[in-house]
């Protein structure tokens, strides 16, 4: 049992202690060391505001969906509450794992005797690491079929379809999540020792370097897949926007333009949150396995500190998704558009006033 607690703990080669040919499993912290000068003030705080942005953000997707029932849109709107649903539990259960920590004082022979805490920390960052960053990709996929293949989206795209794409997704990121559990890779402590993830540092396995890059080559595919799929999707509305396609009558043909164009804003939007935020930490946990594994001789110290980075950075993304839902709906943006451009907007319905006026005019 001491051997495998040692395996699984890479906080002896982070903080080796001096004048010693051994190394304590769990080592006892002084104040010299970072992490004992941590505020549980900053995880309360972004743990808070995660929860109350993507509640808010649920309860405006509530009202869409009783509100709109187009089949195109509800399909949207459900991987949209998914991905929402996600991140909440995403940024509540990590969260929770990470303040028992703070209370701790970051002891973790205090909360982790058996090593049982950091396998399960481990998992659910895996876990609710890679389900947005896949609900990202099928909101894509699904927005792509439907702007540029109408026809066969009415067709093939329903709600029980998006159900059962999210449940399998969800078992993806599961099964990749389980296989440390399972023995195959492992878990374990990561710089500052406040958290847990899979082994990026330190002696490797080829196990440990497979899983780790099944990890980010995954998250990378997402957001290559999001990125290709939202280029086609905003290509195609450009070109319907420019080509002036009459296959609709104009008042149904502007409310299924404008839709899809609100659909696409905030979905371009949920993709370039995940790509600021998820690139750096998926890029530089490959990085460090790598060159770990090879032996390279490489700054340990720096790349830890950049996966910790990372990691903070990719947090954020479960904050701001629901912003980028809330601020992207047309009803704000449209009162942004009349706050802005006040006089312009008067000549646009001094017109409509006028040309309404015409109409009955020539019906009489």
């Amino acid at each position: 049992m001491a051997h495998r607690t040692a395996e699984l703990t890479p906080v002896s080669i982070l903080y080796p202690r001096p004048n010693s040919t051994t190394f304590s499993p769990l080592p006892a912290l002084n104040a010299s060391q970072p992490k004992a000068n941590l505020s549980i003030a900053m995880p309360c705080f972004t743990m808070s505001l995660g929860a109350i942005s993507n509640l808010i953000a649920l309860g405006i997707l509530v009202k869409s969906y009783a509100r709109f029932r187009r089949r195109s849109r509800t399909t949207f709107l459900l991987l949209v509450g998914a991905l929402l649903a996600t991140d909440l539990v995403g940024h509540i259960i990590p969260g929770a794992f990470a303040l028992r920590l703070y209370l701790a004082k970051m002891h973790w022979s205090a909360v982790d005797r058996s090593g049982a805490f950091c396998q399960l920390f481990g998992a659910c960052m895996v876990f609710f690491g890679l389900c947005p960053l896949f609900l990202s990709g099928a909101m894509a996929v699904e927005r792509c079929v439907g702007v540029t293949r109408p026809l066969l989206h009415s067709r093939a795209v329903t709600s029980t379809h998006a159900k059962l794409a999210v449940a399998l997704l969800y078992i993806l990121a599961l099964l990749v999540a389980a296989l440390p559990l399972a023995k195959v890779g492992r878990y374990s402590r990561q710089f500052p020792d406040t958290w847990c993830f899979l082994q990026v540092h330190g002696t490797l396995s080829l196990t440990d370097l497979g899983l780790t890059l099944v990890f980010s080559g995954l998250g990378l595919a997402s957001l290559c897949l999001s990125l290709l799929c939202n280029s086609l999707s905003g290509l195609a509305l450009l070109q319907a926007r420019l080509g002036g396609s009459q296959k609709l009558p104009g008042a149904r043909q502007h409310s299924t333009q404008s839709h899809d164009i609100e659909m696409m804003a905030q979905l371009a939007g949920i993709t370039l949150v995940s790509c600021i935020c998820w690139s750096p930490f998926l890029i530089f946990i490959s990085l460090s396995v790598s060159k770990s594994f090879s032996g390279t001789d490489y700054d340990l110290r720096h790349y830890q500190w950049l996966v910790f980075l990372g990691v903070r950075m990719a947090s954020w993304n479960q904050i701001l998704d629901p912003w980028v839902y809330i601020l992207l709906r047309r009803a704000v943006l449209r009162r942004v558009y009349r706050v802005l451009n006040p006089h312009r907007q008067l000549a646009h319905s001094s017109f409509r006033t006028m040309e309404k006026d015409q109409q009955n005019a020539s019906l009489h």
